[in-house]
């Protein structure tokens, strides 16, 4: 068995990387729920999303699964470009130039660096709003007595061009880090399946299609929240 990668077992790591990456992928679903009511705030001032903000940091259940998710980014993260590198460096030179467009699409072959986009995406991501969240000065809001971080007003006035010059710049970054998930996903998804032997010949076709919509919409949604944030403010 190869003894690369944070496992030593090739089977372990296959089966940790696919499950840790399927996780992931349910993440992003849970994520992109709350982060779809920043499109309701006009209405109701980002009530609805302090208040999810607020669940996701205090429902005892959802806290453990942060901690399962943040073990899972890292692990994934790391384990997936020393795999990479590894097994770019055993691969052949010449074998690689000339049938590497035969062997795999552009996302497979690239998935280290699209994961790497991922991770500068990430932290900045994390810094700019778990960061600010948790150990930064955000105001508090009352509804209904009950005192909650106002979040949204920090997520608002950061896509803000007026409060916030280097909104623009950041979107860019914002996209191009949606852009390298997408393509990262479109192949990450069905290999997922594949490694933890969850696909069969009669439902390969309906996985490879579930994972290329999902791999395309999930992004686009991502993307079109923040630009909407921009626009609306700009």
């Amino acid at each position: 068995m190869a003894q690369n990668g944070i496992l030593q077992s090739s089977l372990a790591k296959k089966y940790a990387m696919a499950v840790t990456g399927l996780f992931l992928c349910l993440f992003l679903v849970g994520h992109l729920a709350g982060n779809l009511q920043l499109l309701t705030a006009a209405s109701d001032g980002g009530r609805q999303f302090n208040e999810y903000a607020k669940f996701m940091t205090t429902f005892p259940a959802v806290k453990v699964l942060s901690y399962l998710t943040y073990f899972s980014v890292l692990f994934h993260l790391v384990d997936g470009v020393v795999l990479s590198l590894q097994n770019r460096k055993a691969r052949p030179v010449r074998y690689a130039m000339e049938r590497a467009s035969t062997n795999a699409g552009w996302s497979s072959r690239n998935m280290m660096l699209l994961g790497t986009i991922v991770l500068v995406f990430l932290v900045t991501h994390m810094q700019n709003f778990w960061w600010q969240m948790h150990f930064g000065e955000v105001a508090m809001i009352d509804y209904d007595g009950e005192s909650v971080k106002d979040l949204y007003t920090v997520v608002a006035a950061f896509f803000n061009p007026e409060m916030n010059r280097w909104a623009l710049p950041a979107i860019g970054l914002y996209l191009l880090g949606q852009f390298a998930l997408g393509f990262h996903l479109w192949h990450g998804f069905s290999s997922g399946f594949q490694s933890v032997g969850l696909r069969h010949p009669r439902y390969t076709n309906i996985i490879s299609c579930l994972g290329k919509a999902f791999s395309v919409l999930v992004p686009v949604l991502f993307s079109a929240i923040v630009v909407f944030m921009y626009i609306t403010q700009a």
